[in-house]
């Protein structure tokens, strides 16, 4: 009997690329795929990969607050929901006193429930 061979982390990311990809769509045109690679790679980013679903987070720090920022997510809505707690107890370990989540619209009723308040809305124009 052979061992599977372990996943690696570019494996995970290839084989989530549909769904970071689906999500730029909704990130205002800030990144492509190869510098959310980047970013997990080097361990600025966190990818949460899961069957059919993923996140991309990131700490980020302010002057009073520490917080994990969901940056993108794709796929199955039920699967990225799945991912929540273990996404909150790993920005407990890190020190985040929040977390914040940028998206559409619609991410609003979803993560109501969930304990996500509307904090404010973000507009953008291309200059």
């Amino acid at each position: 009997m052979s061992a599977q061979p372990e996943t690696t982390i570019y494996d995970e990311l290839l084989r989530c690329r549909e769904w970071i990809e689906a999500a730029f769509e909704y990130s205002g045109g800030t990144h492509d795929f190869i510098h959310v690679c980047e970013g997990v790679v080097s361990g600025h980013m966190q990818l949460w990969p899961n069957e059919n679903a993923c996140a991309v987070t990131e700490i980020i720090v302010y002057p009073k607050k520490k917080v994990l920022h969901v940056f993108l997510a794709g796929g199955k809505m039920s699967e990225i929901l799945d991912m929540l707690p273990s996404a909150k107890e790993f920005a407990r370990r890190e020190g985040c006193a929040g977390m914040s989540i940028a998206g559409r619209q619609g991410w609003e009723r979803v993560l109501k429930k969930h304990g996500f308040d509307f904090m404010h809305k973000t507009l953008g124009a291309e200059i």
